[in-house]
């Protein structure tokens, strides 16, 4: 679970709850949005007036993608780059949180919700030529659904978090099957019903890709490298029915070039290029843009902001619509599994002076494990008040004074909950050895195994974070604790079973006030009785576009589309 950021500018988020049980939807894919959410709005409009085109949109990302196949990917890099050359049979409309028809064009739910009928979109084929039709969608989740062990407990989890089990596995699988009933017509069917049907299936990751590629790629065949995981071929490779498609990835450059898929079957991509030029540091990512090789980038500096825009430049601020935590590990450290010392480590730390030191005006410190933009939010939790004494106390009575904790950090990215991942775990290890813990740091860059330090449970604490995917409770603690098989080893605690129930039972309430009341109860359970992680701030993150650039449109869930983007040759 590896993802964004918000400004102090109220925005209503639509639930999509609402599609539940309710019918069909139907409508043509749509562009551009109103609305403001920095000092420039949250759509960017060239300032030029008129001039070429330039046919190349350069845009300076914070990390690089570990792969590109977007099933076994996890973080906001690697999506950043495959949604412009992967759809799914749902979208998000520009600058919201809401779905909208993208290769299916209508969907309708059974009587008793477990089974959806999708109306596909005909004409599409994929980059290599292949048709997309109903086959094509069975092929796809039938390859998700069947995983071997290494990619089942840790590449696919995505689908882990979201559809539950694999087959043949022991958990308890959301899909069922899947039936072709014509060329353009498909049905779904699930084993129960959930709020997040069908909108998790404008994930990234269950975008639909081509079955040849797919079979000629070996795609499944994942298998363990070390600490990390070997991919086969296909992973980087991916082939889709974006309106871009993979050219080549640079590594000694750190530059990924997409060019544009000249057969898409909606608007063609306004420039002939898109390349993605890897710049882990914030600042040097802003001289690239000031100096011109680079169009646009992810996460400016909140304290450059001002001066970003004095100079021409346009700063996109997005709502946050996400959570800093720290995980915790008591299967790697036993220690942890006292409910005294997780509330002491939790007293420990002083997030309003770190919300207030390192993050963006608009930055909040967090009471559970969503923003309170998000139905089950729970109004009455107050944040656990900075209290050192208390938390010594605490150790004390739990007999762990002086104990020793491993805590990682990653290096070599930004995230939009975390611009500053060193500074932020610097003040936090700070606080933790102002009451007496031996903090033990731990770095490893982003995607040279910190992501997979955390699937395979290395750390003892570490900080990550999540922007939603979409607005439900669902999304934010289910993904984080439902599994039995989660970043935080709930299973490790004796209520780690209970807490997996309690979730997937208020999932499957159908009436949307009582689901709510439901998850308003178990969000104080989960922070006064549990407490498996500690959640630790909301921010907003920004982009910022150059001059001349126009089309780019914020999204609160980071998934900006780059395919309408202009660029003007000053």
């Amino acid at each position: 679970m590896k993802l964004s950021r918000k400004t102090a500018t109220p925005v209503v988020l639509a639930s999509v709850v609402a599609l539940g049980l309710a019918g069909c939807a139907k409508s043509d894919r749509e562009t551009g949005s109103t609305g403001t959410s920095g000092s420039t709005g949250s759509s960017a409009t060239s300032g030029g007036g008129g001039g070429a085109a330039n046919d190349t949109f350069t845009f300076g990302a914070a990390g690089a993608p570990e792969v590109f196949d977007p099933f076994y990917a996890s973080d906001g890099e690697t999506f950043r780059v495959t949604r412009q050359m992967m759809q799914g049979l749902l979208g998000i409309k520009d600058g919201t949180a809401d779905p909208e028809p993208e290769l299916a064009e209508s969907w309708e739910p059974s009587a008793d919700g477990l089974s959806w009928t999708f109306k596909l979109r005909q004409g599409v084929k994929f980059t290599d030529g292949e048709t997309f039709n109903a086959e094509a969608v069975c092929y796809n989740f039938e390859r998700m659904f069947t995983q071997n062990e290494v990619a089942a407990a840790g590449p696919a989890e995505y689908w882990a978090y979201t559809m539950g089990g694999f087959k043949g596995g022991k958990d308890d699988s959301l899909y069922k099957s899947c039936e072709v009933k014509d060329d353009a017509t498909v049905v779904l069917n699930l084993t129960r019903v959930t709020s997040d049907f069908p909108v998790l299936l404008t994930l990234d990751s269950f975008s639909m890709q081509s079955p040849k590629a797919l079979k000629d790629g070996d795609a499944n065949n994942v298998a363990k490298e070390g600490e990390g995981f070997k991919y086969p071929a296909y992973a980087m490779a991916p082939v889709g029915t974006g309106p871009y498609k993979l050219d080549k990835y640079d590594q000694a450059n750190k530059t990924i070039t997409l060019v544009r898929n000249d057969d898409y079957w909606g608007d063609k991509a306004k420039t002939a290029k898109l390349i993605f030029k890897i710049i882990p540091d914030e600042s040097t990512r802003r001289q690239e843009l000031e100096a011109g090789s680079i169009n646009a980038y992810d996460l400016p500096n909140p304290v450059d902001w001002k001066a970003l825009e004095d100079g021409g430049n346009q700063v996109l601020v997005r709502p946050a619509f996400n959570i800093l935590y720290m995980g915790l590990n008591p299967d790697k450290n036993p220690k942890l599994k006292d409910l005294r010392v997780r509330k002491a480590i939790y007293m420990a730390l002083n997030r309003e002076q770190m919300v207030q030191s390192q993050l963006p005006e608009g930055a909040t410190v967090a009471t559970q494990f969503m923003p309170d933009t998000v139905a089950g939010y729970n109004k009455d939790l107050q944040p656990v008040k900075y209290d050192p004494e208390g938390a010594k106390a605490l150790l004390k009575e739990a007999g762990a004074e002086g104990m020793t904790l491993q805590f990682a950090y990653p290096s070599e990215v930004s995230r939009p909950y975390m611009p500053d991942p060193q500074k932020i775990h610097e003040a936090l290890a700070a606080n933790l050895a102002d009451i007496g813990i031996k903090v033990e740091a731990v770095t490893k860059p982003w995607n040279g195994g910190y992501l997979d330090g955390v699937d395979n449970g290395q750390f003892d604490a570490w900080l990550l974070g999540w922007t939603g995917d979409y607005n439900s409770a669902n999304n934010f603690i289910g993904t984080f604790f439902s599994s039995d098989t989660n970043d935080f080893h709930t299973y490790a605690n004796d209520w780690g079973k209970t807490l997996t129930s309690e979730l997937r039972k208020a999932d499957g309430v159908v009436d949307e006030a009582e689901r709510t009341t439901t998850y308003e109860a178990l969000n104080k359970k989960i922070m006064e009785e549990y407490l498996p992680g500690l959640p630790i701030s909301h921010s907003p993150p920004a982009l910022v576009v150059g001059k001349g650039v126009s089309g780019v449109t914020a999204s609160p869930l980071t998934a900006e589309m780059f395919d309408q983007v202009v660029v003007t040759k000053s």
